[in-house]
């Protein structure tokens, strides 16, 4: 194998791809296999190699660094090939071939390779046995970090695990959800896309899908990756590729016309030479991506311009860069000069090509981790052979050259850790990975040329997490002005929710809706949330808004109605006490009772007022008032109701005046009747209002908008004990009543009190289910409505008659027509001409 060499007293190793392609040779096994023959020139992987050397050279001249002891160097080509780099390795570890040595070179003490990370586990599996250690500047594989496997293994560049923490912080800084994916069929991309799918997991990023390309693979298998593309929907693809095999899609992509997509670059493309040209820029422009710190070397530039074939013509690969760059082949001892080849005058120099993108030396990123690998080595070796850190006083070896093992070598370079010239810290964690630091390059176009400009920075902090930081207004977007989308399905709006799609990614997904009583006030909300109980959906169903707070109202029709009717049976009752008050002394009043009727209407009127507290919004005060104040009501309009009934009972149902038990219910009997059966009323709502009393509560079953405010009975068995108590009484009333329907007609008033009584059963009879059932303030409604129906059966069927008679038939309204039996009915009685002073009727004898 070709290779460049110089012996030193300390000898290392280098392996390049210089050729990025190996011709395959069929191997027939019938005679010695072919030669290894690789095409495809790459300056920039020469240039590392002439990084390396300047470095070495540099170090060499340097009195503080290895003094007296001189550093030799091995380089050869890998041609990108994983069998190639391996075959590269074990020529290193044998003597060189086809040089004229003064004496025999030291064994190799370090190996500075490879570029591709393929390459370089194909190196760390073939020395890590022998402990050699060796330094990449361009793999970035997380799966190297294994120390298990790759004890030897150091790197001045980060791993993927960082660049896919940073790609995809990119990624999320962005909002991009549905991204493609392009990955080299390698170690590298296989290991990169693995790191990168599993940090954009964590971020609910979806890749749409992985497509793979390689540098010897045919082109139908580039041609798939075009239509994969072509017939995807996403707007942003990262390409985890190394310049090499991503080359033959980019020019795919572009003679296909692929536009509008937003691509992400890894580290190994974004800054190579060969794709920056304007022609990719029709399809590659607006690309960011991340690569390590630049740096410019002093005097590298006069070291390359310095190159020349005719120094000394057996040094490999001189040759050839000078065909590519000079455009000649140069003349030399044996050469073959063909008609098809032109030839060098011998003239030519560098210095003609100097604003070649080769001679650029101030945005130096991989050749600088070259030049960062060779001085870590030297720091190393410094260290194991003179005991101490570079630059101190009394510089005395303690460690004879000879008996540099690579172990020790390995053992010292992990604990390597200066400032440089440039003032970067140079030192491996113990997986052997240096600090991570990238620099955001954009693809911009111009006068022409397609420049890398920074546009922002990741990197580690002193807290163990990382930043990053974009100046946006420095991006020029391919696509378009503005950042480009790239979602496999839009955000929901608020008020929906997302909804995965069966069988497509998580990034894919329908919106739904939110269900009433639900808000997704977010966008993009992966549930809805359900409101507090005192709050109801909008119609958006973006915000929860306070329910309506339900209760009967003065001010709603109901409310107006039921207050109308109230006031109208109290302004009636009133009414009527005044007429009966004015008209005391005609036989009419006189026959019914006027100390009982008085207190019946004053009973009715508070019955009709009662329900004023049952509309307007409960409180403490109008829940405690509304119930005690109707079972107290109408328990003293009923007991005087069956006061009246017992003494007209009584009074007909005696023969003789002179029997005793007429004078037991005298007035003060009658009004100790009302009283007590009033009392026993009062003292149930009393231990009501004591022991658990009604209070304002509420109740959100009726309906999810609205929550409807009502009187808790607090006590639904003394809420009912306060309706049995005045539902027995009518009943009782009802009997008596039934009982003396058939005494004489114009003075009778039984039957009147049987016709309001069963009006009254009829009416809370039908109450009970009817309040069950009813809802909201319809509940209320139905309540007003039992206690005016009631009241104004016991109004209309007690005292409508005898206000007829009062005002419409005066001349009804005298002793002889009261004292009038009717005349369709027969009775044995006598009427004596005298009224009873028990009860204003007649007795009979």
């Amino acid at each position: 194998m070709p290779y460049i060499f110089k012996q030193g007293d300390v000898m290392i190793g280098g392996i390049f791809p210089i050729f990025n392609k190996e011709l395959n040779n069929i191997s027939t096994f019938e005679r010695e296999p072919l030669e290894v023959m690789c095409e495809g020139f790459d300056l920039r992987a020469f240039r590392w190699t002439q990084v390396m050397i300047f470095a070495i050279e540099e170090i060499n001249e340097d009195p503080a660094l290895l003094p007296n002891i001189s550093l030799g160097y091995r380089i050869l080509d890998s041609c990108a090939s994983p069998t190639n780099t391996v075959r590269a390795v074990l020529t290193l570890g044998s003597q060189p071939e086809g040089i004229e040595l003064t004496s025999c070179p030291p064994a190799i003490s370090a190996i500075i390779a490879e570029s591709g990370s393929s390459q370089s586990l194909a190196v760390a599996e073939t020395l890590g046995p022998f402990q050699v250690p060796m330094v990449s500047y361009f793999s970035t594989c997380a799966c190297l970090s294994n120390r298990a496997k790759y004890p030897t293994f150091f790197r001045t560049i980060p791993s993927d695990y960082f660049q896919a923490k940073a790609l995809g912080s990119l990624v999320k800084h962005f909002g991009w959800k549905w991204i493609g994916a392009i990955q080299s069929d390698n170690d590298y991309g296989r290991n990169g896309i693995l790191a990168f799918t599993e940090e954009v997991k964590k971020l609910n990023i979806c890749i749409a899908f992985i497509g793979k390309v390689l540098r010897t693979y045919p082109l139908d298998k580039i041609l798939k990756v075009v239509e994969m593309i072509k017939e995807s929907s996403v707007k942003v693809i990262l390409a985890f590729v190394p310049e090499g095999d991503f080359y033959p899609l980019m020019k795919e992509i572009v003679k296909h016309n692929i536009t509008g997509i937003q691509w992400i670059a890894s580290e190994a493309w974004i800054t190579a030479a060969r794709p920056s040209t304007p022609e990719m820029y029709q399809a590659f422009g607006g690309a960011l991506g991340f690569v390590v710190q630049k740096m410019a070397i002093p005097n590298l530039n006069t070291f390359l311009t310095y190159i020349n074939p005719y120094k000394d013509p057996s040094v490999p690969f001189v040759k050839n860069f000078w065909e590519l760059m000079v455009g000649c082949q140069p003349v030399s001892y044996g050469m073959d000069t063909g008609a098809e080849t032109k030839i060098c005058t011998g003239n030519e120099t560098l210095m003609d090509y100097s604003d070649n993108v080769f001679f650029n030396v101030t945005q130096l990123r991989v050749s600088y981790n070259v030049y960062k690998a060779v001085y870590a080595i030297a720091h190393a070796l410094h260290q194991l052979v003179f005991c101490q850190a570079p630059g101190e006083k009394n510089v005395t070896p303690c460690l004879n050259i000879s008996e540099i093992h690579p172990k020790e070598v390995t053992y010292h370079l992990q604990r390597v850790n200066f400032r440089n010239q440039f003032g970067d810290y140079v030192f491996f964690d113990e997986k052997g990975n240096p600090p991570a630091s990238y620099d955001i390059i954009n693809w911009q176009l111009k006068n022409g040329q397609v420049q890398h400009v920074t546009v922002g920075h990741f990197g580690s902090t002193k807290n163990g997490d990382y930043s990053l930081t974009i100046q946006e207004e420095k991006i020029v977007w391919r696509t378009g002005k503005s950042v480009p989308t790239s979602l496999c399905s839009n955000n929901c709006p608020t008020g929906t929710r997302k909804a995965q799609i069966r069988g497509k990614p998580t990034c894919c997904f329908d919106c739904i809706p939110c269900a009433d009583g639900t808000i997704a006030n977010l966008t993009g909300a992966m549930d809805c949330k359900a409101c507090p109980k005192e709050y109801w959906s909008n119609k958006r169903r973006n915000e929860c808004i306070p329910k309506v707070i339900e209760f009967l109202t003065y001010s709603e029709p109901m409310g107006i109605a039921l207050t109308a009717v109230a006031l109208l049976g109290a302004f009636l009752s009133l009414l009527t006490l005044t007429i009966f008050i004015h008209y005391r002394e005609t036989p009419v009043i006189k026959a019914s009772n006027w100390e009982l009727s008085c207190f019946l209407l004053f009973s009715l009127f508070l019955c009709f007022l009662c329900p004023l507290t049952f509309i307007g919004r409960p409180t403490d005060w109008t829940c405690m008032l509304r119930h005690t104040a109707f079972g107290v009501t109408f328990a003293l309009c009923i007991s005087c109701v069956l006061g009246k009934t017992i003494v007209v009972v009584t009074a007909f149902k005696v023969i003789h005046p002179s029997n005793k038990v007429i004078g037991q219910f005298g007035p003060t009997q009658q009004r100790i009747i009302v009283c007590s059966c009033t009392l026993i009323q009062a003292i149930i709502c009393i231990l009501w209002l004591k022991l658990n009393p009604p209070f304002p509560d509420k109740i959100f079953r009726y309906s999810n908008k609205k929550i409807v405010l009502e009187c808790n009975t607090g006590s639904e068995v003394a809420f009912y004990a306060v309706l049995g108590y005045i539902g027995i009484l009518a009943v009782i009333c009802l009997i008596l009543a039934f009982l003396a329907r058939k005494l004489p007609d114009n003075f009778n008033e039984a039957k009147c009190i049987t016709f309001s009584m069963l009006i009254f059963c009829a009416v809370w009879i039908t109450f009970i289910p009817a309040y069950v059932s009813s809802p909201g303030k319809f509940t209320v409604a139905v309540e007003i409505f039992a206690i005016l129906s009631s009241a104004f059966g016991l109004l209309i069927s007690i005292f409508a008659p005898k206000c007829y008679i009062i005002l419409i038939k005066p001349e009804k309204n005298t002793k002889k027509y009261v004292m009038r039996t009717n005349g369709n009915k027969t009775h044995n009685l006598k009427i004596k001409d005298n009224i009873h002073s028990l009860y204003t009727i007649p007795v009979y004898e």
